[in-house]
């Protein structure tokens, strides 16, 4: 697991930091809690204004790594990563400075619990979101797929696990721009230095203001989220479910 923080010359007061974690960036346990302490002290430096979330590799993120779950015979792997999740979800969202997601490829589960919390999203051409928790024995993340897409699109997404495309999103506004992959890093740069121009204590004073007037809990909606996966779990669905995951026809 890496996750890496830059500071880029040409762009003061930015900060990228980028996960990689091969083959698909689907995050064990403890790349949640990496992925956090990255964000967390990101936000808490004072010479930056503005973070830069992104991923190396073949996507920018395809949720929880499952084969971690695979391998747990009780429900001790399954609590440890709603918990980071949780973590890392939380830190993108309370990060002290706006925090732009540059999304390549895929963005799936977890990615979709990132990304929606972020405070603007730049995608490449090739970007697809959404959520395949019920094909993954999983409950979770709605609350941060509702943050990108109205509430019909959002259930019918949910109930059949297919995904949209960055296109599709910036039709509804939750995307700020689409880009060739090529181009992806450049233009989340320019948007986030655009930001980091900005004043540093009013920035961190907007991004504590717009949270507190968001309209659902983010935290504590996802968490609550989270129960329904432990439930599902405990009646033997969540496992049933799961252990068709890399068997599909």
């Amino acid at each position: 697991m890496t996750v890496s923080t830059a500071y880029p010359a040409d762009a003061e007061g930015v900060c990228v930091i980028t996960v990689d974690h091969p083959p698909v960036n689907a995050l064990p346990v403890q790349g949640w809690y990496e992925l956090a302490d990255a964000v967390r002290a990101g936000g808490r430096d004072p010479e930056v204004r503005c973070v830069i979330l992104t991923a190396a590799g073949r996507g920018f993120n395809a949720g929880v790594d499952i084969k971690e779950l695979q391998r747990d015979p009780g429900n001790a792997a399954l609590i440890a990563v709603n918990r980071g999740c949780a973590e890392a979800f939380d830190a993108v969202y309370a990060c002290e400075v706006p925090v732009v997601a540059a999304v390549r490829g895929f963005c799936l589960g977890g990615g979709i619990g990132l990304v929606g919390n972020a405070d603007a999203i730049v995608a490449s051409e090739d970007a697809v979101f959404g959520l395949p928790e019920l094909d993954r024995g999983a409950l979770g993340a709605a609350t941060h797929l509702a943050r990108l897409v109205p509430q019909h699109l959002m259930r019918t997404l949910y109930f059949t696990a297919r995904t949209v495309t960055a296109a599709e999103l910036l039709a509804h506004g939750s995307v700020w721009q689409v880009v060739p992959a090529a181009e992806l890093l450049d233009a989340a740069m320019e948007l986030a230095a655009e930001i980091a121009r900005k004043d540093g204590h009013l920035l961190r004073l907007a991004k504590a203001a717009l949270n507190g007037i968001d309209p659902v809990d983010v935290r504590r909606s996802y968490r609550f989220e989270q129960g329904f996966t432990f439930e599902a779990s405990l009646a033997g669905t969540a496992g049933r479910v799961r252990d068709t995951f890399g068997k599909e026809a």
